[in-house]
């Protein structure tokens, strides 16, 4: 990675650009700085002079300064939906990370144009399963004698390429209200799952939902050789899931959910399937961040839980229901760090320039990659 004179990584800085990673960090243009006060007045401004031209998406996990502009807001699959539902507006402004605003291009029609406020938001996942990395995989699996009866599923959390690799190679996309009946639809097609990019999500759909054992799950680790993995074991193995998780949810434990038990009375711990097995095994209630949120609106007054996602929504979510006390599942807070890219000044700057005449930051995946993509995509609309 490039560095400045003091040594530091210029993405650390967030300036400038890095020509030696995916995406640049700067913006070709000037952003307004976070300290001015007119920022909230701009904003309104801009969205109100571009009009229905305009559509902008908020991520459950942006940042309330974001996500009080956002004309809609929800998981990553609805905002792109609720983007081809709109042809009218010319411009979708996506304030989430790269894989959903390459989802919303997938979907919009050629007429419709997606902006990433931010090209540095990224998410840590989908990074961990690149192309290359899939295809050699498949490789692997071709050697072993078994890629034939294997059905590659990719989490909606992966680039247009691992969406595009899973609908030329038979198989589709899952979120995470629907992993189960994907896996379904695969096994019905292959005897294996080659499971895309989050380990978590696919080991706790296989063995609490379907009856699998951890037994019938290995971890195909891409920076080994073979995975790290002999051929028995893939011959072996139901799930093959790819060594990837998220950043966020990832890091909440066992422990946290003892030391919330000890203390918070009567505490109810509702946790995201990314988080790690042993989590989800201890959590009381297990489910999507739309589930997450469904669950806390019908809880009764007075109830107590522990919410294990990301902080900006487990914070909103407190304050939409002040008659419940809901409080973050570990004592130390982490937001998603790359999500929290999309702040006012880069939205104000995107919004400006488009009521400028000025595309910025458009994300286009190539005609290949969407048709694959969007086989893939279909696939999984199909499920009963």
């Amino acid at each position: 990675m490039t560095t400045t004179e003091t040594g530091l990584p210029l993405f650390v800085l967030g300036r400038q650009a890095d020509p030696h990673s995916e995406r640049g960090v700067d913006c070709p243009g000037e952003l307004p700085p976070a300290s001015d006060p007119a920022l909230v007045e701009r904003a309104r401004r801009a969205k109100a002079a571009l009009g229905d031209r305009v559509f902008v998406l908020g991520h459950h996990y942006q940042r309330d300064e974001v996500i009080q502009f956002a004309d809609v807001t929800g998981d990553s699959f609805k905002l792109a939906q609720q983007a081809a539902a709109r042809p009218e507006a010319e411009y979708i402004v996506f304030c989430g990370v790269h894989f959903m605003a390459e989802s919303a291009d997938i979907l919009t029609s050629d007429a419709q144009k997606v902006v990433l406020p931010d090209m540095a938001a990224g998410c840590s996942m989908a990074d961990m399963a690149t192309f290359d990395q899939v295809e050699e995989c498949w490789d692997v699996l071709a050697d072993a004698g078994i890629a034939d009866v294997t059905v590659p599923i990719t989490y909606m959390n992966s680039s247009a390429d691992i969406k595009a690799f899973c609908g030329r190679n038979g198989g589709a996309v899952c979120t995470s209200s629907n992993a189960r009946r994907a896996l379904d639809w695969a096994f019905s097609r292959g005897e294996k799952v080659l499971f895309l990019p989050d380990q978590h999500l696919g080991r706790n759909t296989a063995v609490l939902e379907m009856g699998l054992s951890l037994d019938d799950c290995v971890v195909y680790n891409p920076h080994r050789p073979n995975g790290g993995l002999t051929e028995q074991q893939l011959r072996d193995a139901k799930m093959i899931l790819w060594r990837g998780h998220c950043s966020v949810h990832g890091r909440f434990t066992a422990e946290s959910v003892d030391d919330v038990r000890e203390r918070v009375p009567g505490v109810n711990v509702l946790v995201h399937p990314e988080c790690r097995h042993e989590v989800v095994v201890k959590a009381d209630h297990v489910g999507s961040t739309e589930h997450i949120i469904k669950t806390l609106t019908e809880a009764p007054a007075g109830s107590s839980w522990a919410i294990g996602t990301e902080l900006n929504l487990v914070k909103r979510l407190a304050a939409m229901f002040p008659d419940k006390n809901v409080s973050f599942l570990d004592r130390t807070v982490c937001y998603c760090s790359t999500m929290n890219r999309i702040d006012l000044p880069h939205l104000v700057w995107a919004l400006e320039s488009l009521a400028a005449g000025q595309v910025v930051n458009q994300i286009t995946v190539d005609a290949e990659t969407t048709h694959w993509a969007k086989v893939a995509l279909d696939r999984m609309l199909a499920l009963p």
